[in-house]
């Protein structure tokens, strides 16, 4: 039975303090080799049971097994010096230390698909698993090799493409591409951006998405959504090619954001992600807040179509806030499945909108 606005979240949750430092991004690891990957199981077990109690419906491992949602994928690659490291200039935000790709980059095994095998033994929800994207991989790094941007994200794009296949493989639902550079560089997303996206996606018969958004709550993201002015318009330079790419479901950033909420009729017929709960504030959403995006969002997504969830990653905050905006998110959501349904569960309200549908055909 398919399960009427189904939640999910963006995907990280914040690391217990006995695995990894609280409330910060890039956080060394507490444990010992010889017993941090058994720590890291226990660490997605315990994202999973926070997902679950909660009641979200599309589950993920919380990123508990990564540092960073794009160097630990990085660090496991060949042809990346982590030891000769150079400055760069992050999504036009910040500076930061990256390593230098040296030489032609591959993957000589798989990086996170033991850890999807150990998620889909523990659960028997639909599980979505998140990878960086292509440009958003180069622009975590220094190129000394190929010089060329959108060479080195097609050779990245074939490597993604191994993974998520072996990710699809071991049971995923849903394999996500985190993109915030798609709201960076709109000439390169709309020349290469997307069809490098495509290729990493190529050959997939599971679900597909691409995480667009405006960062994490950190100082260096929440200054430049100041400098923005009263209106972001960044998804508009880019929705018309995503809608008619072959990925499936879009994630974006609604909540507590100044996108206007119409840019979402752009992408009319993809399934989308609504951010509904805003990451960049310990503040915790009611859940009349977030039946409230929740229903702007409706006026240009159809109901069978839309995913609520989490405007981004939620690591940089306390636990004890990330779960209460999870509860949050759930019980806004069900307000307006009751809303949709008129109180009827999801199984009968599918029932009545075949008669409804089979009645206007007949009509017309």
């Amino acid at each position: 039975m398919k399960t009427l606005l189904p939640t999910s979240i963006a995907g990280s949750l914040p690391k217990p303090a006995w695995l990894a430092q609280t409330e910060t991004l890039w956080s060394p690891w507490k444990l010992p080799d010889d017993i941090l990957q058994e720590g890291k199981h226990d660490a997605l077990l315990v994202s999973l049971h926070a997902q679950e109690h909660a009641g979200i419906n599309i589950v993920c491992d919380g990123e508990q097994s990564r540092q960073h949602f794009v160097t630990t994928f990085i660090e496991n690659l060949r042809g990346v010096d982590f030891e000769k490291r150079k400055t760069v200039r992050i999504r036009n935000r910040y500076d930061a230390d990256v390593p230098v790709i040296v030489s032609e980059v591959s993957r000589d095994k798989p990086v996170f698909v033991e850890d999807a095998k150990f998620l889909r033994k523990q659960t028997k929800q639909p599980i979505k698993w998140a990878l960086p994207g292509p440009m958003t991989m180069i622009d975590t790094l220094y190129d000394d090799y190929y010089k060329s941007r959108e060479a080195l994200a097609w050779e990245f794009a074939k490597i993604l493409n191994e993974e998520a296949k072996e990710l699809e493989a071991a049971g995923v639902d849903i394999i996500q591409f985190d993109e915030p550079a798609f709201n960076v560089f709109f000439d390169d997303v709309n020349d290469w951006g997307i069809a490098a996206l495509e290729r990493a996606t190529q050959g997939l018969k599971c679900e597909t998405a691409v995480h667009i958004c405006y960062g994490y709550g950190i100082k260096a993201n929440t200054d430049w959504k100041k400098s923005l002015g009263s209106e972001w318009r960044q998804y508009e330079a880019i929705f018309p090619k995503l809608q008619q790419s072959s990925i499936d479901i879009i994630s974006l950033e609604c909540h507590n954001s100044r996108v206007p909420i119409e840019l979402l009729a752009l992408i009319k017929g993809k399934k989308i992600m609504v951010g509904a709960i805003d990451v960049a504030t310990h503040e915790i959403e009611t859940p009349q807040e977030v039946a409230a995006t929740l229903r702007n969002a409706l006026k240009y997504v159809d109901a069978n179509k839309l995913i609520p969830c989490t405007n981004c990653g939620m690591a940089p905050l306390p636990r004890r806030v990330a779960n209460a905006k999870l509860e949050a998110l759930v019980a806004g959501t069900e307000i307006v499945r009751k809303e949709l349904t008129g109180g009827l569960n999801t199984e009968a309200y599918a029932n009545q909108r075949r008669t409804t549908d089979n009645e206007s055909l007949s009509i017309t």
